[in-house]
């Protein structure tokens, strides 16, 4: 079962990362490409979790960053998406990212929104002397679109707002998402991307969730973003698109029916229907960011690439190595991975990346970003 969207002439001509290498886009760019991994021992007097070691966003304290204002019952997941955001309209200019108006689109990606606020709120429920002996002020924190929904709150932002969940897929769901809004005309630009916390109730939702003897990476956090607007309006502010969004597939291995080689037999089919679409061979691949997903789904995803790619090896883009397993925002980091590429000068323009992700639950999808010839460092 395979879901194809056409695209034509969007592009991503802005982006901003916080992530465990840093609070700024140029540390996620830097820490890339020097290969540095930013996983440490997590202080057991700390965090009560099933791991020894983490990627944590370092020295990242909402109050400190955000103000005191508004932030009193903010949690960490949305913490994250509002600094993120705010990095991208403002970050090292003097003035607010020209063209980004009130009637800007959001779509953001998240998992459960916070599981660690999920859990917090239901067990106050439980143990205080009364179920209802709880601080409404948190309760937002509960819903699974606090993050977006504060976001456009906190940039004054009016234009549709939207929360996408699809595991390690959500990154090019929220993508695909965006690219609706832009044909339907509901909005010509949208902040779009994913984020991730760190959690003790992540942390152990995710060991219980793990096949026995799965050795996957550490788990990491953060939030990443672009804007994705049309090429004349990047232009008429004077932007330059970083990538063009030549296309996305998508496709479902049905799980636990199809199991891993369901998922390979899927994404092989995903990403040949993207190369077929887009007139585009496998030796014309520029490179591709793979989601290294943990265990039996890495190992289709890793497979699947293979036969297709039939011998041709593209640069290997690999976030997950300096940052961890960010899960709902791994595609986010792959497409900002792309983008932090593609803002060096040695990166010939038209180039093509292979964004690719699996999730266990099933989902898999494809993106093919080229790289524009305005490019520049």
């Amino acid at each position: 079962m395979v879901f194809a969207t056409a695209t034509s002439g969007p592009v991503i001509s802005a982006w901003a990362a916080i992530s465990p290498l840093g609070l700024h886009g140029a540390d996620f760019a830097t820490g890339l490409r020097s290969g540095r991994r930013a996983g440490k021992p997590l202080d057991p007097e700390e965090w009560s979790v099933p791991f020894h070691e983490a990627c944590l966003v370092p020295d990242f304290h909402i109050k400190q960053i955000l103000g005191r204002k508004g932030t009193r019952s903010m949690d960490r997941a949305t913490g994250l998406a509002v600094t993120a955001i705010g990095r991208l309209l403002t970050d090292e200019r003097p003035e607010r990212l020209a063209g980004v108006g009130e009637d800007t689109g959001v779509a953001l990606g998240t998992s459960t929104g916070s599981a660690q606020s999920i859990m917090d709120f239901t067990r106050d429920s439980l143990v205080g002397e009364r179920p209802f002996f709880v601080d409404p002020a948190r309760f937002p924190n509960t819903v699974m679109n606090c993050a977006a929904g504060q976001t456009a709150i906190w940039h004054g932002f009016k234009g549709p707002n939207t929360t996408i969940a699809g595991g390690r897929a959500t990154g090019l769901l929220t993508l695909q998402y965006a690219l609706r809004l832009q044909r339907a005309g509901r909005a010509a630009a949208v902040l779009c991307g994913a984020v991730e916390e760190f959690s003790s109730a992540r942390a152990w939702l995710e060991w219980h969730s793990r096949a026995d003897g799965d050795t996957a990476a550490v788990l990491g956090e953060g939030a990443a973003v672009w804007l994705l607007e049309p090429d004349a309006a990047a232009r008429e502010h004077g932007r330059v698109g970083l990538v063009e969004v030549a296309g996305l597939e998508f496709g479902f291995a049905a799980a636990p029916e199809g199991g891993a080689g369901r998922a390979r037999t899927v994404l092989a089919d995903v990403v040949r229907r993207l190369l077929d679409r887009t007139g585009v061979e496998p030796g014309g691949l520029w490179a591709v960011a793979d989601s290294q997903a943990p265990g039996a789904e890495g190992e289709a995803e890793r497979a699947a690439l293979a036969e297709v790619l039939d011998g041709h090896e593209p640069l290997r883009i690999s976030a997950v190595d300096s940052i961890g397993d960010t899960y709902a925002a791994s595609a986010a980091f792959q497409i900002t991975a792309v983008l932090a590429l593609a803002e060096r000068s040695d990166t010939a323009p038209g180039s093509l990346a292979l964004v690719t992700s699996v999730d266990r639950d099933g989902v898999v999808g494809a993106a093919l970003l080229r790289t524009r010839p305005q490019a520049t460092t």
